[in-house]
């Protein structure tokens, strides 16, 4: 793990890159980071995240700058920007059900060939996909998620990429960290080895490869 500045982290994200944003609402989303991409300009994202955030936070921003070309997300509708370049066809949107979208996570970061599930079964969300019958009951066969680039918020790190996250700030977070070839992780608060409870690590360091400080603390 090796700790650097934000620019410096997201300098080897280029154009086309697939990328993991952690984050629900914007809530628990790497806003540092967002800065350094559109400080970069990069173009031609592809984007998996529970949602596209808004206009003026986290993902939001990423798409209201034209800098995403596909977005894979289980919402979009805090966010009219994104069904506007939907609608216009200038961005492509894979609509996933939420606990779909985290298995397909998940299954990528464990290994998994994919996940069985019967959600979606009949109606659009299944169309392309192969079904497979267990049982006597049919189940649509989603495939792992994967990502070039992970980039996800920490509440708290330790000097070897240990990370806390406070309260719902963890959402999809964890689970990114497991399924990307490169993790970026921005933290409120970066403290000495150790200065974290064992108990309380939530994603161990070994799955982080760059480590930003810095983040703003959210305002309760």
């Amino acid at each position: 793990m090796k700790k650097v500045s934000a620019n410096e982290a997201v300098a080897a994200i280029n154009d086309g890159a697939v990328l993991m944003i952690g984050g629900f609402m914007s809530n628990g989303t790497p806003e540092i980071l967002i800065d350094a991409l559109l400080e970069k300009g990069v173009k031609n994202l592809t984007v998996i995240a529970n949602d596209s955030g808004t206009p003026d936070r986290g993902i939001g921003r990423l798409v209201v700058a034209g800098a995403v070309s596909k977005l894979i997300a289980s919402h979009i509708g805090l966010n009219p920007v994104a069904g506007q370049l939907m609608n216009e066809g200038k961005m492509e949107v894979v609509l996933v059900p939420q606990g779909t979208l985290a298995e397909q996570i998940r299954a990528a970061g464990a290994g998994l060939g994919g996940v069985l599930t019967p959600t979606g079964l009949g109606t659009d969300v299944q169309e392309g996909k192969e079904v497979i019958e267990v049982d006597g009951q049919k189940y649509l066969l989603e495939k792992p998620l994967k990502a070039d680039f992970a980039l996800l918020r920490a509440s708290q790190a330790d000097e070897k990429g240990n990370l806390f996250y406070k309260a719902t700030t963890r959402n999809f977070n964890p689970m990114m960290a497991t399924a990307a070839e490169t993790v970026i992780v921005s933290a409120e608060e970066i403290v000495p080895t150790g200065g974290i409870a064992p108990e309380s690590v939530i994603t161990p360091g070994i799955f982080v490869d760059y480590l930003v400080g810095g983040e703003k603390p959210y305002v309760s």
